[in-house]
């Protein structure tokens, strides 16, 4: 039985990943759509404020009145940046160029702590890459095991005596040992696909380039930042900026170097002295070097990689707190606003990015302002509610539909304002950072794949919850006491009285949606879907047929640790090692394997979970590239986007 490897666009689940594939010009209608409302809701914008400044500010109540204005100026103000950021999202026609051997290549991997089961994938899918160049594995935690597993799979392991700066400085060491002209870097666990490196190569014929970014994108799609919505797509926080607006960047010959997924010139780097280990956000601090060096980049809009999204809230917000810190170093030392060297382009695109991180200071007035209303019976707007009321709603509206319209539908409201609370807790105390240089400095790595933690609340199965931060409880309890407070007042029950009654209403109305999405925060934060992650690797659900204990199998999800099948024969009690084998591509591979569980279907059968022994680095190996390395259809097929799904589908044939 010979079984050929199809690329499925839906996983066996029902789920599937996003289109990662290069966007489609827009139409001129959907420009003429997107740009128009984006006007309109900027000029009602400012008709709205101008009529808030002139004639609604009542200075009796400052305290409340001059913050409400503040952050409403505040978000009028990143609708614009948006706006003008935004404004046309057609990427460039990609160059061709079928000389890719004129450069020397190495694909770097730097580690630390990431177990094997995560650097295995991205190992072997880096070593299949074409053309032909070299992989190295750049192991800060000096372990044997990952120097095995990188001389297995055919890569090249360099450790450094210290830990020095970090990951900036990993790298920075690997570039006195390797001889490139242009490196890849990928993260532990971004696994790149097939055309990775023929995909970015070709951009490297302008002698100015220092470096191609690609999109972030992820295959544990349930993990904390990803939500399954109710229209069948799946909701990921990071999406709206590695699909809209960094690819927005370029437009303005600003887009930065991420991190990972990206190819960058060895000659850039030495030219800024290496990567920067000023900042724990070395990519953006070494790219505005680069820029004002004279040096320019660009963006490619397509997937060409997939990592690991944090599993739980507390990798999340350690991820977002480093992300922020380093923002705010980034502002202070090198001062990208009003610095020398960089265009007004880039000026702008770099305050794009550098001002959203401070949103989470609006969000915050935005919970506190309508408690102060309601405990004090103040009135920040000196208006008729029935004129008011309309003009809010709709200038609010307006906004609402603009950010949705200018994200291209990666914007959605409800989930959007849920993220926003969430990150709360982690970038406020960061964005102080701005102010003391040396603040929280320290490079953490975010917590990838298994890992152990302590239960803190006694769950069951010894599964521990994040910790709810602070801030949340405290602001929960705080909405839920001025409601209490509210329907108090109202019955006459509290010393304070509501001359204007409309006002009072409306603060509360806001009071019950901010408690809204606090405690839905909250049960995020401590559901048992994003405890500690203890499994050993992400599973891809699949449809392969192959054989287990030489009888056909239906095998359900594939991982760098094991198989999940079902078989309709009963396999009796401990059978020992047995063996699962299948088809990668017409060549036989068998997998030694311990049974681990063993549930009845109804449909009769068996639901069984296996796992790989030990020892088949190479075989395993193997099955990575398969499951992530899809056939690469001829660029600009109408296939072209079902390459992105790493998710495999076998079919029998004759």
């Amino acid at each position: 039985m010979a079984i050929t490897a199809q690329i499925r666009t839906e996983t066996a689940a029902g789920r599937s990943f996003p289109d990662g594939s290069m966007p489609r010009p827009e139409t001129t209608g959907r420009k003429l759509l997107v740009r128009g409302w984006a006007i309109a809701s900027i000029a009602v914008t400012a008709a709205y404020l101008t009529w808030r400044l002139t004639g609604t500010i009542d200075l009796g109540w400052w305290w409340v009145a001059i913050p409400l204005f503040v952050v409403e100026v505040h978000n009028a103000l990143g609708l614009v940046l948006y706006t003008v950021a935004l404004w046309n999202l057609d990427p460039q026609a990609p160059p061709v160029d079928h000389d890719l051997e004129r450069w020397t290549v190495a694909v770097l991997i730097p580690t630390y702590n990431e177990p094997t089961e995560i650097l295995l994938p991205t190992i072997a899918a880096a070593v299949a890459l074409e053309p032909a160049h070299e992989t190295w594995v750049l192991d800060d935690g000096r372990r044997d095991e990952v120097r095995r597993l990188a001389e297995q799979l055919g890569a090249r392991y360099l450790a450094r005596p210290d830990n020095r700066h970090a990951k900036a400085g990993n790298l920075n060491y690997a570039l006195d040992w390797i001889e490139a002209d242009i490196v890849a870097i990928l993260d532990a666990d971004h696994i790149p696909t097939a055309h990775f490196l023929t995909a970015t190569l070709p951009y490297f014929v302008d002698d100015r380039l220092a470096f191609v970014q690609t999109p972030q994108d992820f295959y544990n799609l349930d993990s904390f930042e990803h939500e399954r919505q109710s229209n069948g797509r799946t909701f990921n926080e990071e999406a709206v900026f590695y699909r809209v607006i960094a690819p927005a960047k370029t437009r303005w010959s600003a887009p930065f170097w991420c991190g990972t997924c990206a190819l960058v010139r060895v000659a850039a780097l030495r030219s800024v002295g290496g990567v920067s280990t000023d900042s724990i956000t070395e990519d953006i601090h070494t790219t505005i070097r680069m820029y004002r060096a004279g040096w320019t980049g660009v963006y490619h809009n397509e997937v060409l990689a997939r990592g690991l999204a944090p599993d739980d809230a507390r990798a999340y917000l350690l991820q977002r707190n480093r992300w922020a810190t380093g923002a705010m170093q980034v502002l202070r030392r090198e001062n990208p606003l009003f610095g020398p060297g960089l265009t007004a382009g880039q000026r702008l695109s770099f305050l794009t990015t550098l001002f959203g991180w401070f949103d989470s200071w609006r969000t915050l007035a935005y919970v506190l302002i309508p408690v102060a209303v309601v405990l004090t019976g103040a009135v920040p707007i000196n208006a008729p509610g029935l004129i008011f009321a309309p003009f809010f709603v709709t200038t609010l509206g307006l906004q609402f539909i603009a950010l949705r319209l200018l994200a291209r539908g990666h914007y959605p409201p409800i989930l959007s304002l849920l993220f926003e609370v969430l990150r709360m807790p982690a970038v406020l105390p960061a964005t102080l950072a701005i102010f003391a240089p040396g603040r929280d400095s320290r490079f953490q790595v975010t917590p990838k794949g298994r890992h152990e933690a302590g239960s803190e609340d006694g769950s069951e199965n010894g599964r521990a919850r994040t910790e709810v931060p602070r801030i949340l409880t405290w602001l929960t309890l705080v909405c839920a006491f001025a409601l209490v407070w509210f329907t108090a007042t109202v019955f006459g029950l509290s010393p304070v009285h509501y001359a204007v009654p409309w006002a009072s209403i409306g603060a509360a109305f806001f009071i019950a949606a901010n408690l809204g999405l606090l405690l839905a925060a909250i049960g995020r934060i401590r559901s048992s879907k994003f405890s500690a992650n203890r499994r050993a690797s992400t599973r891809l659900p699949v449809e392969v047929v192959g054989q287990l204990l030489g009888l056909p199998c239906e095998i359900r999800d594939l991982s760098v640790t094991g198989a999940r099948v079902v078989v309709t024969s009963p396999v009796a009690g401990d059978p020992g090692p047995v063996w699962l084998s299948l088809d990668l591509d017409g060549t036989k591979v068998e997998f030694s394997c311990l049974l681990r569980r063993r549930t009845p279907v109804e449909q009769g059968g068996w639901d069984l979970g296996l796992e790989f022994e030990p020892g088949q680095e190479l075989e395993i190996g193997r099955l990575a590239v398969a499951l992530f390395h899809p056939p690469v259809p001829p660029r600009g097929s109408a296939d072209r986007a079902a390459e992105q799904e790493p998710v495999w589908r076998t079919s029998a044939a004759a």
